[in-house]
């Protein structure tokens, strides 16, 4: 392929400061920042989302900082287990992105706003209202350890519930037990002292031994390595269950100390439901597949009943799920009934058996044999109750994507509600909406009608619907669809007659309305626009076919101030997907009416210089069972084909000015159409896996092993064909890329197959950074890098092919 020269562009000097010349190898330069337009948008403030109350009577929102500074990413970090932690604060690290710093509540009936702004060098998570609605439980984190808060909703009043002491490791910490006047925490143990230390010199070798027996597993990162990582995992990860009264503020203890994964309270609140890490603790797969025991406990911390001892998990089939009980919750209708769920196939799905799973209830006292709630045919896929105790079991075939949903009420059998292909989003029915209830929710309901919201796919794109079920009848009564011209989606029920919808359109950014089943609205919000320098651009759903009649769409964006007829350098941003059935991978996902909103390392902020985006093209691998990724290859070759022939056919670009980009799975698609065709000028690959032989058993859905498909492994494997790549490439990867499979040593030994073949190909790690990138300083630098590496190579030269 011949590429075009590199342009002389003013563009490269605002873009660049501090870049090696080309002839370097290697710098370390400062972080780079884009043109002033792109750090103004990413520095805007998010849109927040909403929570809505139990009752319907207020809507919370925790608003949040763009991005935090390199700074916070850079404290301290243990890996242990599978998790990642801050021994600091004894949270989960690097988790500022989804923290915020202040919380709204605005009274849904008049549009009145109580606010909570969070202390200084401090920031606030998780707002959950208590099941009546009238307070707020959230966690405000220090620098050196996490609160847990309460916010009255009436009057905006917040204060502390506790001390630094809450141990957020695990999950959610805390959650009511009532109403709303107590809540339960894990809390730090008392008088623990400090960390164990490292010894200072080895008093032995590691050693891993496996006594036989096939156990596969995937790779994973963060495992503990050696018995001080085992003590510090114990350390860091035991907590003490602890009762707090509102009112009065006393903290009561529950029972021991115990390395607790679960802590969940029985509707009624007499009873704890815990599941607690046991010996032996595994170097091979994470904290979730230990030995666990599993146990009731009353309010005094007392073991009642022994549910389940599990042993560790670490030769589940690939695909499988472990062998016992699994899946352990509360029946949310009930005073104190557990439900769970056990393989009845030795976890195995490539044993044949029917009945595959069972579903199991047993109420307190909790001494008697368990009840069989249902049996599966499918592997269990879901269990979610509405208000009168009728419940709806989703169960789903992995190989045929079939999902399938039944209505299970009293001693009738069960009722098929729907049956479909999971991949199927034209006759997805929707998701039913629900209510808090302490410590869980129900589906909400009216006599024996429950509610539905939905996405709305079609042909013509997406129009957001909210539905009425009849559970006696099955029959669905539409209350709403979006209109035409806007893209309106339901956010939750607020009472029978009114709802709070999302609405946005090409040119209006989200903002949250009451509507009523009459048709009448008001906006509860008035969120400006928080990029008016995308005020301009255009969108377009676009439809095509690829060779073999399997129809494709994407979303075409053009930048502001387009010239119809004029074409520009375009950037192709794609994730391939699997499917079974062709008519289904070739649904339209998407709408022309969604705002352009734009967050972190987008490939959309290239449309602020000029630059056109081919946004989803679909990407299919379709393929009966497991053995779509047999032409692999293929497939992504002919869908690269049909996306580029469909844009050139518009007039907005031409073949010489098209690159191709993508994150993770996407950037393994980048490289392998580079590798396996001559179809884009260039490419932008970030945080990607390219050598299959380090995932051996197993990747995204496939399914088979390095050794049972040896040929496939090789034949999608990048690194394995980096000699034919003679595009430029960009590499990008997070330095602490967590990700299973896309470890960053992925990246390093494909940017030395490309410079061992003599590529162009630019290789940068962004320190402190996972599989997303999260600070602000690595966010600006990545599109820093992408937009210089799009404008230098997708300028059109004489010697380009630009033909039709």
């Amino acid at each position: 392929m011949r590429h075009p020269s590199t342009p002389g562009l003013p563009l490269l000097s605002a873009i660049i400061v501090g870049v090696a010349a080309p002839g370097l190898a290697q710098t370390s330069p400062a972080f780079l920042t884009p043109p002033p337009e792109i750090v103004e948008i990413l520095d805007a403030a998010p849109i927040p989302g909403a929570v809505v109350s139990p009752n319907g009577a207020t809507v919370a929102m925790l608003h949040r900082r763009s991005m935090p500074p390199l700074a916070e990413l850079a404290q301290p970090m243990l890996g242990l287990a599978g998790y990642r932690i801050n021994p600091r604060t004894n949270g989960p690290h690097a988790t500022s992105q989804r923290q915020g710093h202040r919380i709204t509540v605005t009274r849904v009936a008049d549009g009145a706003e109580q606010a909570f702004d969070a202390p200084p060098e401090t920031s606030l998570s998780g707002p959950e209202y208590s099941p009546d609605g009238s307070r707020l439980l959230f966690l405000l984190t220090r620098y050196n350890g996490i609160e847990a808060w309460m916010m009255e909703v009436e009057t905006g009043q917040a204060r502390p519930l506790t001390d630094a002491s809450v141990n957020a490791v695990w999950n959610d910490p805390c959650d009511w037990l009532d109403e709303n006047a107590t809540v339960v925490c894990l809390v730090k143990r008392s008088a623990r002292g400090s960390p164990p230390s490292a010894p200072d010199v080895p008093t032995g070798p590691n050693i891993q031994q496996h006594d036989g027996g096939a156990a596969p597993i995937r790779t994973y990162q963060d495992l503990l390595r050696n018995p001080h990582d085992e003590a510090l995992f114990e350390y860091y990860f035991e907590s003490q269950i602890a009762t707090i009264e509102l009112a009065t503020g006393r903290r009561t203890p529950v029972g021991q100390p115990g390395l607790f994964q679960q802590v969940s309270a029985s509707p009624n609140g007499q009873y704890f439901l815990t599941v607690e890490v046991e010996h032996p603790y595994s170097w091979l797969v994470p904290a979730r597949s230990f030995a666990r025991d599993v146990t009731v406990r009353n309010r005094s911390g007392e073991i009642v009943a022994g549910v389940a001892r599990l042993p560790l998990a670490d030769a589940v089939p690939i695909g499988g799920v472990p062998t016992g009980p699994r899946g352990f919750n509360w029946n949310p209708t009930l005073p104190d009934t557990l439900v769970w769920v056990e393989a009845l196939d030795g976890g195995d799905p490539g044993r044949d058996a029917s009945p595959r799973d069972w579903v199991l209830t047993q109420s307190a006292p909790f001494t008697g044999e368990a009840s069989e709630l249902a049996t599966t045919e499918f592997r269990f896929a879901g269990l979610r109750w509405t208000e009168d105790g009728t419940a709806l079991l989703t169960e789903s075939d992995r190989p045929s994507r079939r999902t399938r949903t039944w209505l299970l009420s009293d001693n009738a059998a069960p009722r098929p509600l729907w049956d479909r292909s999971s991949q199927d989003r034209y006759a997805d029915p929707g998701t039913p909406l629900a209510r808090a209830r302490p410590g869980s929710s129900v589906l909400r309901q009216s006599g024996c009608s429950i509610w539905l919201a939905g996405a709305g796919a079609s042909p013509d794109g997406d129009r957001p619907f909210f539905d009425r079920l009849d559970l006696d009848s099955l029959e669905t009564t539409r209350l709403f669809r979006s209109a035409e011209d806007v893209y309106e989606s339901v956010v939750a029920q607020l009472d029978e007659q009114t709802f709070l919808t999302r609405r946005e359109s090409s040119t209006e950014p989200p903002n949250y309305v009451v509507r009523s089943l009459e048709g009448d609205t008001r906006a509860l919000t008035t969120f400006p626009d928080p990029a008016p320098q995308l005020t301009g651009v255009t969108t377009q759903l676009v439809t095509y076919e690829r060779a073999d009649g399997v129809q494709l769409s994407g979303t075409l964006y053009l930048p502001p101030g387009h010239i119809e007829g004029q074409p520009l350098p375009m950037v192709m941003w794609a994730y391939p997907r699997e499917f079974v059935d062709p008519r289904v991978a070739g649904q339209v996902s998407g709408s022309n009416h969604r705002f352009t909103t734009i967050r972190g390392a987008s490939h959309l902020l290239l449309l602020t210089q000029g630059f056109a985006i081919f946004d989803g093209p679909t990407m299919p691998i379709i393929g009966p069972g497991e053995t779509a990724n047999d032409t692999y290859v293929e497939q992504l070759v002919a869908s690269a084909e049909a996306a580029i022939d469909a844009v050139v056919s518009l007039g907005v670009t031409t073949r010489g000015q098209i690159g191709i980009g993508g994150h993770s799975y996407g950037a393994f698609m980048t490289a392998n159409l580079l590798a396996h065709s001559d179809l884009f000028q260039m490419g932008i690959a970030r945080s990607g896996a390219y050598n299959r032989s380090l995932t051996p058993f197993g990747f995204q859905n496939e399914r088979r092993t390095f050794w049972e498909a040896t040929d496939i492994y090789a034949a999608m494997s990048p690194f394995f064909h980096a000699d034919k790549i003679n595009e430029p490439i960009l590499l990008i990867h997070g330095e602490n890329d967590n990700n299973s499979g896309t470890f960053p040593i992925q990246s390093a030994r494909m940017y030395m197959a490309l410079k061992g073949h003599g590529v162009q190909v630019r290789y940068v790690t962004l320190p402190h950074e996972s599989h997303g990138y999260a600070a602000r300083e690595s966010v600006l630098h990545t599109v820093a890098e992408m937009l210089r590496w799009a404008t230098t190579h997708l300028t059109e030269s004489d010697d380009s092919d630009t033909g039709p």
